[in-house]
């Protein structure tokens, strides 16, 4: 399947909006600088699972310098994070890493990624706050 264009948010009101009013799917959002290295690889693997997880994940993208709105509130510290939203609530995701709010590393595998948002997003479905990522990254991650 084709990569597809990943809608960016512009503003703080954009990163509202697309929390706020999606009400099927999960939100998933990628805060970071599109020109690092570790957002670029991120973009292009979100961009060729977009097509695959439509059904139940809206992915969008958020430059951290163009939208600073939101760098205190989710602590946007991390050249990359990708956060997941579900019905205007915050997600969080067990990777095994100590750090629940964020994804802040890179995934490499097409299907790992399409099997996190799965769980995060079944998860949501049964009200759960928290979910346990199929995966450890404790001792997988690297800088």
């Amino acid at each position: 399947m084709a990569s597809v264009l990943l809608p960016q948010l512009r503003t703080g009101w954009h990163v509202d909006q697309a929390i706020v009013t999606e009400n099927e799917r999960l939100v998933v959002i990628r805060f970071g600088r599109q020109d690092d290295r570790q957002c670029m690889i991120m973009d292009e693997l979100l961009s060729s699972i977009a097509g695959r997880v439509r059904n139940f994940a809206a992915i969008y993208l958020c430059d951290i310098d163009e939208v600073p709105d939101f760098n205190e509130m989710y602590e946007l510290t991390d050249p990359m994070t990708v956060m997941f939203f579900y019905q205007n609530k915050h997600m969080m995701c067990d990777f095994g890493t100590g750090n629940n709010n964020k994804l802040n590393f890179t995934v490499d595998d097409k299907q790992e990624m399409i099997d996190i948002l799965e769980t995060i997003f079944r998860g949501a479905r049964k009200n759960k706050g928290l979910v346990v990522s199929p995966f450890d990254y404790n001792h997988k991650r690297v800088s």
